[in-house]
């Protein structure tokens, strides 16, 4: 698919989730990390139906995403929460992805988590890579801290991150573009599959990286092309995923 020249008819505002809602969550405590990715480079993880999504300077993009995922309901609200899953960290190494209807989604390369149980449904179930490891978070003042060792599979491989929060911000046109996305592209028993999802508007600050030392992004096939982009910060978002669709 071409290039994006421009966000002129970009959906940076969701489109309307089909009923009914499946799962409810809330992503807190979220930081963004990108490196530019050249798009020939990564083509051969995307599943049948999507591709490489594009921004206007040629290049794709992979991220790193660490975040405490909490509040997780069935279906609409007032449902009860899963009180077994409770509060958690994962960690995802993500890239960005378009499917030949024009949804303009993620594409997982690796979800770090802390739930064993997690890892086995949603492998299963809808074929999304995550993994089993020891993770941590710690807030000292604007000093935020994650670091996450795995567990299974491929046991040792580390990734720690510190940020100072920064001031709000409005996002450049390039971090709206890698933060508005509203499903995830998946393979599962042979079938490519949009998973579709609606939040507000990511509430973002700038993010100073004070430390970082990562194995996931090597682990995941992945060559960057250029710096890093300056890092976001977010409080975070109350998300609902619908039903998925085939893709492919």
């Amino acid at each position: 698919m071409d290039a994006v020249p421009s966000l002129d008819g970009y959906p940076v505002q969701p489109p309307p989730l089909r009923p009914p809602a499946v799962l409810d969550q809330v992503w807190r405590d979220l930081t963004f990390v990108h490196w530019p990715v050249d798009p020939d480079s990564v083509r051969h993880h995307f599943p049948a139906g999507t591709s490489p999504d594009v921004f206007a300077d040629g290049l794709t993009y992979v991220g790193l995403v660490p975040f405490v995922m909490d509040g997780t309901r069935l279906g609409r609200a007032p449902s009860p929460t899963l009180p077994w899953l409770g509060s958690f960290l994962e960690t995802n190494i993500r890239l960005y992805s378009v499917d030949d209807a024009g949804r303009h989604g993620v594409l997982f390369r690796s979800l770090e988590t802390e739930r064993a149980l997690v890892v086995v449904a949603a492998r299963v179930g809808l074929g999304v890579p995550y993994t089993w490891a020891r993770m941590r978070l710690r807030r000292d003042g604007d000093l935020v801290s994650y670091a996450s060792r795995r567990r299974f599979p491929a046991r040792g491989l580390r990734s720690v991150l510190t940020i100072r929060v920064g001031d709000r911000i409005e996002p450049t046109p390039l971090e709206l573009w890698l933060t508005a996305r509203w499903g995830a592209h998946t393979r599962v028993a042979g079938r490519t599959l949009w998973v579709p999802n609606e939040h507000p508007p990511w509430p973002l600050c700038a993010a100073e990286v004070v430390d970082l030392a990562d194995d996931l992004l090597e682990a995941a096939g992945v060559t960057t092309v250029g710096p890093r982009l300056r890092a976001l910060f977010s409080p975070g978002v109350a998300t609902r995923f619908g039903r998925p669709s085939r893709v492919a």
